[in-house]
């Protein structure tokens, strides 16, 4: 069956992290609802130096946070403040608006590692008021080899405890030695599978850190194989059927709705205030741009 390699683009995060950034790209915007991964680490940082991002807002999407290594808080608009540790989940619905801010301690050397992703909410569900769900533990299975983490959706049985309103998958493999599995798949999705750490093969193909590899719908079953410590994220997701515009912070059907979305943050409207964030606000970038480019297609 046809699979396509995309390769991850390097970015920035916070004040100094570098990221890959496999969704979106050119070429592929969305996997299920899955419309944003970024890889951030593993990197080493010194005190004083983690990750600070300071208050943003979000509409229309969820954010989903799979912590792999180190920590960081979670601080929101709507007054949680939360520590998310390795193998924990934050999942944020930001719904018709919601602002946050994270970062990792401050006072101590450090390890970071983190994949975020963001869903797009669908029509019927975009609006709906925002929350926070915190998941420190997870359904984990062992299959050859592999510790795999159900982090969205079901799989061989297991559900993962996070909410979300359309059919999706998420998945983490991770071994410290050799390893081999096949693992069943819903035809009727669409999936993705990103290297993280080592150089593990998927369906045949060696997979370095950094390379995203799409496949698409009517696969019923996967291979993955590793010859040493390796560790893997597998995303799917019933094709999302609804035209989304993804920009800045922002998931929403049309560039009104994001000038819009951006003066109420940048006047003080809608997203609220975040309490006790130690980084500056962000300031959205100008929405202008984007109504040409929407109208230039």
């Amino acid at each position: 069956m046809s699979s396509e390699r995309l390769e991850a683009h390097r970015a920035v995060v916070g004040e100094s992290f570098d990221i890959r950034r496999a969704l979106p790209s050119r070429h592929r915007r969305t996997i299920g609802a899955w419309c944003f991964l970024d890889h951030a680490g593993p990197a080493n940082y010194k005190a004083g130096q983690g990750l600070t991002i300071g208050p943003h807002p979000h509409i229309g999407l969820q954010t989903f946070s799979w912590m792999v290594e180190g920590k960081i808080l979670h601080n929101d608009s709507l007054g949680f403040s939360q520590w998310i540790h390795p193998g924990q989940v934050n999942l944020m619905t930001a719904g018709r608006g919601i602002s946050h801010a994270e970062e990792s301690p401050q006072d101590v050397a450090g390890r970071f590692q983190l994949a975020q992703l963001w869903i797009a909410l669908p029509e019927n569900e975009r609006h709906r008021e925002p929350s926070l769900q915190h998941h420190p533990e997870l359904p984990l299975l062992d299959r050859g080899g592999f510790r795999i983490t159900v982090l969205a959706g079901t799989f061989a049985g297991e559900r993962a405890p996070a909410e979300v309103f359309s059919p999706l998958l998420g998945l983490d493999l991770a071994t410290v030695g050799s390893a081999a599995t096949e693992l069943s798949l819903d035809p009727s999705f669409e999936h993705g599978v990103l290297t993280l750490e080592g150089a593990p093969s998927v369906d045949g193909k060696t997979l370095a850190p950094g390379t995203l590899l799409y496949l698409g719908t009517g696969r019923g079953s996967l291979k993955f194989e590793s010859s040493a410590a390796s560790r893997l994220l597998v995303i799917g997701g019933r094709p999302f059927g609804e035209e989304i515009l993804l920009w800045w912070n922002f998931v929403a059907r049309s560039a009104a709705e994001m000038e819009t979305a951006t003066r109420d943050w940048l006047e003080g409207r809608r997203f609220g205030q975040v309490r006790g964030a130690r980084g500056a606000p962000l300031v959205a970038p100008d929405p202008r741009g984007l109504r040409m480019r929407s109208a230039g297609g």
